[in-house]
């Protein structure tokens, strides 16, 4: 099987959708020899951060010499990304050989897995496969019934920021889709972002009691900023002075004190992680597509977020780091988002918008979208392309002004590669 027939059957419409249930990905792993059994887990939930948040808690692991792999969703600009071993995506020989042998079994069974459910029992091959002594385990979606679900106790598990998003499937109140992310926590420790509302707080406070599990929080009153700039940001948390951190946003500083705290959860649980080791790990810290900077001149940034609470962490940054400039939006939504409150909380920092359809089934059309970001007032223009809506927005960028594209994972990759990055 090469790379591309490997990715194309991935990816074929007869393994699209998501069906709730553990036991295809049990069956498949059965089939595969249990390879999670052999590999050692933190298992990271949330709405907004749990991408920033595993790989922060990734790189510090790799920094202290543990070799680590990173399992996460969606990729920006390869399905290798995917899955990584101490930073390095899978290969093409690697994905090929394992997507071959996966089908093989997965081909065998009664009811067939999803998408989903094929590349996880496929990663936890992987892993195993190249010796990994943790794996950072991102859920896809919610928590008690998505197929990473099918690991043991995990070392830790990390519930990141709650919000409203997949409510189709998850439920309309935090405190159901707390319930759903609280489905992870098996006993031992947990690390929960400190903040979340109470009624979803409550749930899972529930949850470890009834499972014995130990529940740890960040204190984000210790956290100081030092200094933010384009490049990066500096700041204390506690005893821990002057941390670096490339990722951009107030927003951050509260993933890294998550990741802080599960740092020292994990130092009890007997793994040796020296400070210099978690300082190189946040300093090297990679994770783009997230206000990242494409362009200095005019800046250029590009931002996954794609629910209210994403706007609203958008907002803040755009407040703090392009203070007075005038702003172009280049923007795509998926259609079963909630895309009114979006615009909603973002419009008012905005002087013009640039409309595009991302690629990907669920997108909305730009046309539509344009519709509804005219009732704002602001100039609304529609592209045909990503790539058409990139230089519409930059030809339309005052020279001290900033362009921001953002709405959807879905279309980070396609801007980022118009900026030469891959």
């Amino acid at each position: 099987m090469t790379i591309q027939e490997a990715l194309t059957y991935l990816h074929d419409v007869s393994w699209r959708g998501s069906r709730p249930g553990l036991s295809r990905t049990r069956e498949l792993l059965r089939r595969l020899g249990d390879p999670q059994k052999r590999l050692r887990f933190v298992h990271v939930a949330g709405t907004n951060g749990k991408g920033s948040t595993s790989a922060m808690l990734a790189a510090i692991l790799c920094a202290a010499g543990a070799r680590t792999g990173l399992y996460t969703s969606p990729f920006l600009m390869r399905f290798n990304e995917r899955m990584q071993c101490d930073g390095v995506p899978i290969s093409d020989e690697a994905l090929a050989a394992l997507t071959e042998r996966t089908r093989a079994e997965a081909e065998a069974m009664a009811e067939h897995p999803t998408e989903f459910e094929l590349i996880t029992a496929l990663a936890m091959l992987w892993f195993a496969q190249e010796r990994c002594d943790i794996v950072v385990l991102e859920v896809g979606l919610g928590g008690a019934l998505d197929s990473t679900n099918v690991i043991d106790c995990p070392e830790l598990a990390v519930i990141c920021n709650l919000g409203y998003d997949h409510t189709a499937i998850l439920g309309g109140t935090l405190a159901q889709i707390a319930g759903a992310k609280a489905g992870i926590l098996k006993g031992g420790d947990c690390v929960l972002y400190d903040g979340l509302p109470q009624e979803a707080a409550d749930v899972i406070r529930a949850r470890c009691a009834a499972t014995g599990t130990r529940l740890h929080t960040p204190d984000f009153a210790q956290l100081h900023t030092v200094r933010l700039a384009l490049t990066g940001q500096v700041f204390d948390y506690g005893a821990r002075k002057a941390l670096e951190l490339p990722l951009l946003g107030l927003h951050q500083q509260k993933n890294a004190a998550v990741v802080l705290t599960a740092v020292d959860v994990l130092r009890q649980r007997g793994w040796a992680l020296p400070e210099e080791a978690v300082r190189r790990g946040l300093a090297g810290t990679v994770w783009p597509g997230r206000f990242e900077l494409l362009q200095t001149q005019p800046p250029v940034f590009v931002d996954g977020g794609h629910n209210p609470q994403c706007m609203q962490a958008l907002a803040q940054n755009l407040r703090d780091y392009l203070p007075g400039r005038s702003i172009t939006a280049l923007t795509g939504v998926m259609a079963d988002k909630q895309y009114d409150e979006m615009y909603r909380i973002i419009a008012p920092l905005i002087d013009r918008f640039v409309a595009v359809t991302p690629d990907n089934p669920r997108a909305l059309p730009a046309a539509q979208l344009a519709a509804q970001l005219r009732a704002y007032g602001k100039p609304v223009t529609v592209c045909g392309s990503v790539a058409e809506g990139v230089r519409a927005a930059l030809d339309r960028t005052p020279a001290d002004g900033a362009l921001v594209a953002f709405g959807s994972l879905y279309m980070a990759g396609d801007v980022r590669a118009c900026f030469g990055r891959s």
